[in-house]
């Protein structure tokens, strides 16, 4: 049974730079919804700024945080994440947003009530950039993000670049171990939960641009740069994992060899024509074991449960087998093939496609770590 959604137990994160009076609009429409913990970091903000957060650490449902310099985005929601586990320790969760009037009062809310009750996700506002009020260079930018973020990464998101974002307290340490101090950050957050296998939860938000999003200290050119760079960078990473997958996969087929070579030079005299059977069974059982130790602790790095994860990959074994000659089965069924050499380029390409899907099988569920 979920238990009833309490507002007090989920905290606003509002870092800020250089704010507008539209700062203390999105404080005071928090206040009024009925959150009592609102964390407003000052990233390094000027003098003439300072007059502004004065007035709202003032309130009681404030809690301001400040850098002496401006250290980036990044670097200040992780300081508040870091304050929440230190000096909350009742907190459920906490919710990211933007101080420029950009995310409603009642999306935020909506967002942490999303978070309640789906704990084990990371919750995030998404925009609808098919509305007509929305700039061009805004949709069309988002778009051609979300579509590589899809194509490249596997991510399938309406709205990769929202920074109202929220998350359980589970997920706070793993929010303090991601790199990146300024707005890649919150793209190194999302292949970060992707990698980590925790879903992605979306609520459709209010689409807001005021003013042509003047308030914002988003640089088009340096910060997009840096997004693209990360996400060619976790691509890299994605690729030259499947690249050691496939190495491992060939060192396996070269054990089994040699392996039934050895076997069955011993057996032979002893066992006549059953040497190949059961040379043939020792030979995959000693490649397969070795083929597991190697994709958990070399190509998918996995620090779960051995004896777990054993299972899973010898359960794996049996229906990719069992898959496999029911596949070439009903092939030759379809096309009629009555011949051995149809029948193994049958069998050659149903094999690579379930090596492919085994793949990510392994990814997803063998070597998966954490929940």
């Amino acid at each position: 049974m979920i238990k009833s959604f309490d507002i007090n137990k989920y905290a606003v994160i509002l870092p800020s730079l250089n704010p507008t009076e539209k700062l203390c609009g999105v404080v005071n429409g928090l206040i009024e919804l009925g959150f009592g913990d609102i964390i407003l970091v000052d990233d390094g903000s000027g003098e003439e700024f300072k007059a502004i957060f004065e007035k709202l650490s003032s309130l009681p449902q404030v809690t301001l945080l400040s850098h002496e310099v401006n250290k980036g985005k990044g670097a200040g929601l992780k300081t508040a994440f870091s304050y929440l586990l230190e000096n909350r320790p009742d907190i459920e969760g906490a919710v990211t947003a933007d101080g420029d009037g950009q995310h409603l009062g009642g999306d935020i809310l909506a967002c942490a009530e999303a978070c309640h009750a789906n704990p084990h996700t990371m919750v995030l506002g998404c925009r609808n950039f098919d509305l007509p009020h929305v700039p061009p260079k805004s949709k069309n930018g988002n778009k051609i993000t979300s579509a590589i973020f899809r194509i490249l990464c596997g991510i399938k998101l309406g709205d990769t670049q929202t920074g109202l974002r929220a998350m359980s307290r589970e997920h706070f340490p793993l929010l303090l171990d991601i790199v990146g101090e300024r707005y890649e950050y919150e793209t190194n957050m999302l292949f970060a939960f992707h990698t980590a296998g925790i879903p992605f939860t979306e609520v459709e938000i209010e689409t807001v641009y005021e003013d042509n999003n003047s308030g914002s200290h988003f640089r088009p050119v340096r910060d997009s740069a840096r997004i693209y760079k990360l996400i060619f960078i976790h691509v890299g990473k994605r690729f030259g994992r499947f690249l050691k997958y496939v190495v491992s996969s060939c060192a396996s087929a070269a054990i089994d060899l040699l392996a039934f070579f050895l076997l069955h030079l011993l057996l032979r005299g002893v066992l006549d024509e059953m040497s190949i059977v059961v040379s043939t069974a020792l030979a995959r059982a000693i490649s397969s074991f070795a083929n597991f130790n190697i994709n958990k602790s070399i190509v998918f790095g996995s620090k779960g449960c051995y004896g777990g994860a054993m299972v899973k990959y010898y359960i794996l074994c049996v229906l990719q087998l069992c898959v496999s000659a029911g596949l070439v089965w009903l092939l030759k069924r379809i096309v009629g093939a009555d011949t051995s050499w149809l029948l193994t380029i049958l069998k050659a390409i149903v094999d690579t496609c379930l090596f492919f899907i085994s793949y990510r099988i392994q990814r997803k569920w063998v070597f998966k770590d954490g929940k």
